[in-house]
């Protein structure tokens, strides 16, 4: 077994043990002082290493990789409307943050952290993202990757119908998915439509609250638990009062938990393997609706379902006269689990009500 192989199965086995329900004892985890300490980073966070390595509770290092595309070194085209001058600012600015990239992951990893590298995705062009990002960060088999979506507006982030291609670009090119980033908001988006988002829904979460707790908001569809939680930024750690300070560091530098040991965490590191899938709540097998049971040939049904479900079917309703009559039924209801269905009911006209069940729900 190759160590792509060894590392997705050792997150696949631990998940269930690692993930559990988030607890009522998820309130400020990072004062746990078993609990595992992230630092993540980007190009413009000043850090003095020997300082921060001084708290031994700093498990792991994730640092900012790419950030969509780049410019391109001849600055050819129209560059986003700038000039040309700034374009080749902007590329001389990528090459040096790719430069800090690389130092800081030759540091963190001699003084044994573990690192990270994440993608800031920006609208359009996934595969290209994808591949922009792997040629930046590298990343080794033992290294977690992980794609950045700060939002769900589709012109100021990467759509998450292109996340999910992003996401399966990288298991293709690597053998494992990355690790999805995002805040609470776009969570909870993704978890109430975990139908149709398949696979973010299914990546392990980087959770970014800045909340002492998350017991009751915490947005669980396939979710059981964070992988990491994000607590501490620059919008809440100020002089006056900070979460968790780093050492060696000022105020914007973000601070993470998870809900786990040094040890465990290491262990489960480079994930790579996609979360069990939660069962679809099905649409009722009965349900009951009113129809006038006189000899009519014109019927309306109208039902609700408990589960939740949207429902196109045909019924056929049997007249006094023997008549086989058919006519078209609507079943609505609020969709909580985002399921739909298609098929075919059955009526059978009682003296007030009559039972409908669908014969071939499918999921989509």
């Amino acid at each position: 077994m190759n160590p792509k192989q060894l590392s997705g199965l050792a997150a696949l086995l631990l998940s269930a043990a690692l993930f559990l329900p988030a607890k009522a004892a998820d309130v400020e985890p990072w004062k746990k002082p078993e609990n595992a300490i992230v630092i993540d980073a980007y190009e413009l966070n000043e850090i003095d290493w020997s300082q921060m390595l001084s708290d031994k509770r700093i498990a792991g290092f994730i640092s900012k990789a790419s950030d969509g595309l780049p410019e391109s070194y001849s600055c050819k085209g129209d560059h986003g409307g700038d000039t040309v001058a700034h374009c080749k600012t902007m590329w001389r600015k990528y090459a040096v943050s790719r430069e800090l990239y690389e130092t800081r992951r030759l540091l963190a990893r001699s003084k044994g952290l573990l690192w990270g590298a994440y993608h800031l995705a920006r609208p359009g062009n996934p595969v290209d993202q994808a591949n922009h990002f792997l040629d930046y960060a590298n990343p080794q088999d033992d290294e977690m990757m992980v794609l950045d979506i700060e939002g769900i507006d589709p012109n100021k982030y990467m759509s998450l119908a292109d996340a999910q291609v992003f996401a399966g670009h990288i298991r293709t090119r690597t053998g494992r998915y990355p690790v999805l980033y995002t805040n609470h908001v776009t969570a909870r988006h993704i978890a109430d439509n975990r139908d149709k988002y398949r696979i973010l829904s299914r990546l392990p979460l980087w959770y970014a609250r800045y909340r002492p707790g998350i017991t009751g908001s915490f947005p669980m569809g396939n979710w059981e638990n964070y992988a990491l939680w994000q607590f501490s930024a620059a919008v809440n750690c100020s002089k006056r009062r900070c979460p968790y300070r780093v050492k060696g560091a000022h105020n914007d530098i973000d601070v993470n938990v998870a809900p786990m040991t040094k040890a465990e965490l290491r262990k489960v590191w480079a994930f790579g393997s996609l979360l069990p899938e939660k069962p679809f709540e099905p649409v009722d097998e009965i349900l009951t609706a009113s129809i006038p049971a006189a000899g009519t040939l014109k019927a309306k049904a109208e039902a609700s379902a408990s589960a939740g479900a949207e429902a196109q079917t045909t019924g056929a309703v049997t007249l006094a006269s023997g008549t086989l009559a058919s006519f078209p039924v609507g079943v609505a209801a609020e969709a909580e689990a985002g399921l739909k269905a298609a098929g075919t009911v059955t009526v059978t006209p009682g003296r007030r009500v009559v039972e409908i069940t669908p014969l071939n729900y499918q999921d989509f």
